[in-house]
């Protein structure tokens, strides 16, 4: 089998690809869009345009991986009957639609890798600003080749942190809402940029402090999370474990914060809980 250090390269370059040709979309006004889940949810012609440049050159160059893709699902099958590997990617071929269909340069694309160990290589590009972050399980992350770690910020009230809200917010009482204002009212700040794989890899640099978010696809995150562990950094869900793509769910820090932001998880979920009913005495 190819290894992961050959892999890392291939994917490298398969993410700029893509990036160029988000690059000559988001330059354009006319490009269509569609929506998804709901009328907040968009997918444009770059988004299928990126992941069929991707879902090619992956099953060209690693015929006998599975792939599962934001647009397209699952390729389930290994191409041109080559033996399976063992090995699933998730792609984001535009992880941060809304943004670029309003012509805001914070997206990326976003590739990670599983084998039988568990998610072991990330590249997350951003287009727009030339960068690229990557890693290899056990070998640490880097942003354009150099080595990142993330900052050394040790309380919630000296941190920047990002987050999200789920395309269901509207509807949803599972929105995100109270977490974020329990968490505005400790943090230095908080934000809110639009693309999950560029988030977590912002901590992973030392930008911010902490990220977290519901509701996400295996395909915002698998890369992501990658990285800013080999960063030096900590990702969990929201209750502290390791089932962040089951869950759909993560909460990636630089470590040293990391347990004041679940205790303040916790603290909202003890919130949300009514108090039993109790019998009155007779």
């Amino acid at each position: 089998m190819i290894s992961l250090t050959e892999t890392l390269a291939i994917a490298k370059g398969i993410a700029r690809g893509a990036g160029a040709i988000l690059r000559e979309g988001v330059q354009r006004a006319d490009f269509s869009v569609d929506f998804k889940s709901t009328v907040i949810d968009p997918v444009t012609e770059y988004d299928r345009r990126s992941e069929a440049f991707i879902v090619g050159e992956l099953r060209r160059a690693f015929p006998g991986d599975r792939i599962v893709g934001e647009e397209g699902g699952a390729y389930a099958q290994p191409a041109g009957g080559a033996p399976e590997t063992g090995r699933r990617w998730f792609v984001d071929p535009l992880d941060g639609t809304v943004n670029f269909s309003h012509g805001l340069p914070i997206f990326s694309v976003s590739l990670g890798l599983q084998d039988a160990d568990g998610l072991c290589l990330g590249v997350v590009y951003n287009p727009m600003t030339d960068e690229l972050f990557s890693a290899i399980r056990g070998r640490g992350a880097t942003l354009n080749d150099r080595p990142i770690k993330p900052s050394q910020t040790q309380t919630l009230q000296r941190s920047l942190l990002i987050t999200g809200f789920p395309y269901d917010r509207h509807t949803s009482p599972e929105n995100n809402f109270d977490t974020f204002l329990t968490l505005k009212r400790r943090a230095q700040g908080i934000r809110r940029l639009g693309s999950a794989a560029l988030d977590l890899c912002f901590v992973a640099c030392g930008r911010a402090d902490g990220y977290w978010e519901i509701k996400l696809g295996s395909h915002d995150m698998a890369a992501g999370i990658v990285i800013l562990r080999e960063a030096g950094g900590r990702v969990s869900d929201h209750l502290g474990g390791e089932d962040m793509l089951g869950r759909r769910e993560a909460l990636g820090t630089n470590g040293l914060i990391h347990a004041d932001m679940l205790a303040a998880f916790a603290e909202v979920a003890r919130a949300r809980t009514p108090p039993p009913i109790t019998s009155s005495p007779a």
